[in-house]
């Protein structure tokens, strides 16, 4: 047996080496994934700056979309989105704008943004009475799925329309979960929003995972939780926890992720252990 075959990892589980990624011959046909938790501060834009950034790093081709108007993945890659005439809202209303005009560039090679701001707000309010209102985020994106390898939406914090817009036209879903009680309690719920819109919109929708942030192996009630949750949902739950540090609102404020900002950090390998588990579970 090797080291981390007999090593117990953070779900209690022996930890299980994941080798590092071929890269790819081309890309394209990518894989939408739905980073989605109706609870806030949970690390959920946290792990899609980071994850993105891990998969670039594999040599995957990245787009993030920021659907939740705080804009604070926009915030978190440097961006002036305040600033901006053209965001996802332009995209999901029907106006003229195409997916080229609104996309930017990142600091990371291989991963490009679609941004948002305040002004997504009141996209909800003016899709309610359009038909097919809940794909109008799929429509937007069908044009790029073909550059990119994945494409993760950020979502907000909240089981509305962006959110079903997000679930509607994904492949799957991740859920950043932090390491406490009250978010293991509303696990059910965002469950149980990922059926109905399986069962009424999306098909092809499943739970990718849960990867459990905010983790502290030295508290109790930290492994009590991720004892439950790996106990309720089981292999769903990534190998790959992500501890807490300092080192993420430093990233933040710097406007870059992790892996550039503290590229030998313990958050940025953990990122790109997660980018692995991601790259190995869905066969690419």
């Amino acid at each position: 047996m090797t080291r981390a075959e007999t090593e117990i990892g953070p779900t209690g589980r022996p930890l299980r080496e994941v080798p590092e990624p071929p890269r790819l011959q081309r890309h394209g046909d990518a894989l939408v994934i739905a980073m989605c938790n109706q609870k806030g501060g949970v690390g959920k834009t946290t792990s899609t700056i980071n994850l993105g950034a891990a998969l670039a790093e594999y040599g995957r081709r990245v787009l993030l979309v920021d659907l939740d108007p705080q804009g604070a993945l926009s915030a978190g890659l440097g961006l002036a989105h305040h600033d901006l005439d053209l965001t996802v809202y332009d995209l999901l209303i029907g106006s003229k704008a195409s997916v080229d005009d609104v996309l930017q560039n990142t600091k990371v090679d291989g991963m490009d943004l679609l941004p948002s701001n305040i002004d997504l707000s009141a996209a909800e309010i003016q899709l309610v009475n359009e038909v097919g209102r809940e794909q109008s985020l799929g429509r937007a994106l069908s044009s790029v799925r073909d550059r990119y390898d994945y494409i993760l939406v950020d979502c907000q914090p909240s089981l509305g329309l962006l959110t079903v817009n997000a679930l509607a036209c994904s492949d799957g879903v991740i859920i950043p979960m932090e390491c406490e009680y009250f978010s293991l309690r509303g696990l059910a719920l965002l469950n149980d929003t990922v059926e109905k819109v399986r069962d009424r919109l999306n098909p092809r929708l499943s739970l990718y995972g849960i990867v459990v942030t905010m983790f502290d192996a030295r508290l109790l009630h930290s492994r009590q939780v991720m004892s439950r949750v790996v106990e309720v949902f089981g292999e769903l739950v990534y190998d790959t926890a992500i501890s807490r540090t300092v080192r993420f609102p430093d990233a933040s404020v710097a406007g870059e992720p992790i892996t550039t900002w503290a590229p030998k950090s313990n958050g940025a390998e953990s990122y790109r252990a997660m980018a692995r588990e991601v790259i190995h579970r869905s066969g690419r």
